[in-house]
């Protein structure tokens, strides 16, 4: 009697999607920290020039990765090889950041909070342009559906609020600031020479830091630090450690697993986590109807997702 074979798995795809789960859990994480940068952002932007803030944000950063990478995997020599890689990344979310701060100033959260949603459809457009990264048919509806709800939630279900957004200076700034974080997601791919999320995460912090301080050095030193009121102190922390540390290696991870498109979506989570954010400061609780926009999100993750 012939022995029956039982096939073995394809162990290359089971661990392929192991990392891209691996991936969406890092930008989930990614999108709840992010939120927490909006409303602090915009009670500290009054007080502090953007770009020294960026700069401070990026050196604190920078030193927690460095002294984590040591930890961990180490800092070999050869990460350090081309280093015009770190300071293209370096000076693209340098920019956005700065952006994100000065379009603040005169842009009202809820218009940020609508422009960020154009990332991941920039990110589909930039990771075609420079890896050749196809958007299906389900992916682009995905999208589609988790703008839309985005949208929703931004705008706390009310179709007002939706008709009348004013579209000013600040909002055109943040634009190109989250043009820039588009880019940085298939540049990430692109550049990337095999180095672990955390030394590349450090190369890139440090490129970034660099670049800041030769350009806002005049507002670094102009600024009156020990005036500052504590929401700039409190925000600055939160950016540096769980905002900026934490997160650049996230991105970095889920960018080296995933399409641009894929990890920009995440973006369209970060108006629900802010309603959360709203609600633990004690800013009161939302309506009930932007539960329509929060399913439209976890329904267009749950289509990119599924492979």
């Amino acid at each position: 009697m012939a022995e029956t074979v039982i096939p073995e798995p394809d162990i290359a795809l089971q661990d392929t999607r192991r990392e891209s789960l691996r991936g969406h859990l890092a930008m989930l994480l990614f999108s709840a920290l992010v939120a927490g940068s909006f409303s602090l952002g915009s009670m500290a932007a009054p007080f502090v020039d953007p770009a020294a803030l960026t700069t401070l944000r990026f050196v604190f950063a920078g030193t927690l990765v460095g002294v984590a990478a040591l930890a961990t995997t180490g800092i070999k020599r050869s990460a350090f090889a081309a280093p015009w890689r770190y300071l293209v990344l370096g000076v693209l979310l340098a920019f956005y950041f700065v952006l994100m701060f000065e379009g603040l100033k005169t842009a009202a959260p809820v218009s940020a909070a609508a422009v960020f949603t154009l990332t991941p459809l920039m990110a589909a457009g930039f990771g075609w342009l420079v890896l050749r990264q196809i958007t299906t048919p389900r992916m682009a509806l995905a999208l589609a559906i988790g703008a839309a709800g985005a949208a929703w939630v931004i705008f706390r279900a009310d179709w007002n609020a939706l008709l009348n957004i004013h579209i000013g200076r600040g909002e055109w700034i943040y634009f190109w600031g989250c043009a820039a974080h588009a880019f940085y997601a298939p540049m990430v791919r692109k550049l990337n020479r095999g180095e672990p999320a955390v030394v590349f995460s450090f190369g890139v912090m440090v490129a970034g830091a660099l670049m800041l301080a030769l350009w806002a050095w005049p507002a670094i030193m102009a600024t009156d630090w020990a005036g500052m009121p504590a929401i700039v102190w409190i925000t600055l922390a939160y950016v540096s450690i769980a905002a900026s540390a934490v997160t650049f290696v996230l991105l970095q991870y889920a960018a080296m697993r995933l399409p641009s498109a894929k990890v920009m979506a995440y973006t369209y989570l970060t108006p629900s986590w802010v309603i959360l954010w709203e609600i633990a400061l004690g800013r009161g609780v939302p309506p009930l109807g932007i539960l329509a926009g929060i399913a439209m999100t976890i329904t267009a993750l749950y289509l990119l997702l599924e492979e």
